[in-house]
């Protein structure tokens, strides 16, 4: 018995390093997994965008809270349509195809909802259920709880929901201000791009990230600032309203 034992003790302990290798090992390959698992693969934007953004794109799952810029609207949907995402714009009456496809957007996976009705964020649920990128403005403020409803949808789906307006739980907000135009001499000459200035905060990145571009650029997309644009015109008051 004691001989038995002895053996039993002998062979665990030759055993033992063979375990604990193994225990390294699969300590390894969770902690490789759990890497993979955490990066998130963001849908492409326009690379003079793309420092505006933690991942260099959009994150899937997520709302994007938007001023009133349809540019930069369109300037977010064109790299996702182009990489052969669809993409559609609700409540926007007043866009046109021809506009967003100056921009890049790829007009064969491009769908306009222009009147939705008071329905707008049950439309707006509804189609991202089958498109990736959906952009609306509401018309009006949307309960939390209905939000909180679709951002469910939007992690479930990894969509995109590019919001017009202020949207609670919002990944980042986005503004665009300073406008400068490009194109005119000594006081004449065709407008050839504007450029504005960029800015992007988020609930993990409190501090801002700006970016100057030319926004629409000489061919519509995007395009690096050159530096040159002059600022946006503004009326000037005649000297007699400056004097009283």
């Amino acid at each position: 018995m004691a001989l038995h034992e002895t053996a039993s003790r002998a062979g665990a302990a030759q055993e033992a390093p063979q375990v604990q290798a193994d225990v390294q090992r699969l300590r390894a390959q969770i902690t490789r997994m759990q890497r993979r698992s955490a990066q998130v693969e963001a849908m492409p934007v326009h690379q003079t965008l793309a420092p505006l953004f933690p991942e260099g794109g959009l994150r899937p799952g997520s709302v994007y809270s938007l001023d009133t810029s349809t540019s930069l609207l369109l300037a977010l949907m064109s790299a996702p349509s182009r990489a052969g995402s669809w993409c559609a714009a609700i409540g926007m009456p007043e866009l046109a195809a021809e506009a967003a496809e100056d921009y890049g957007v790829d007009l064969e996976r491009f769908a306009l909802v222009p009147d939705p009705g008071e329905r707008w964020l049950a439309v707006a649920s509804a189609v991202a259920e089958v498109f990736p990128v959906v952009a609306v403005r509401p018309p009006r403020a949307a309960r939390e709880s209905d939000t909180a409803r679709v951002g469910a949808k939007l992690r479930d789906r990894g969509g995109v929901l590019l919001v017009q307006g202020v949207w609670p739980q919002a990944e980042a907000t986005l503004t665009v201000r300073d406008p400068a135009w490009t194109g005119l001499g000594q006081g004449h000459g065709l407008l050839a791009a504007r450029e504005v200035t960029i800015s992007a905060t988020g609930r993990r990145f409190p501090v801002p990230r700006t970016v100057r571009v030319q926004l629409p650029g000489p061919l519509g997309a995007p395009a690096a600032a050159v530096g040159t644009a002059r600022p946006a015109w503004r009326p000037v008051a005649r000297l007699s309203a400056v004097a009283g």
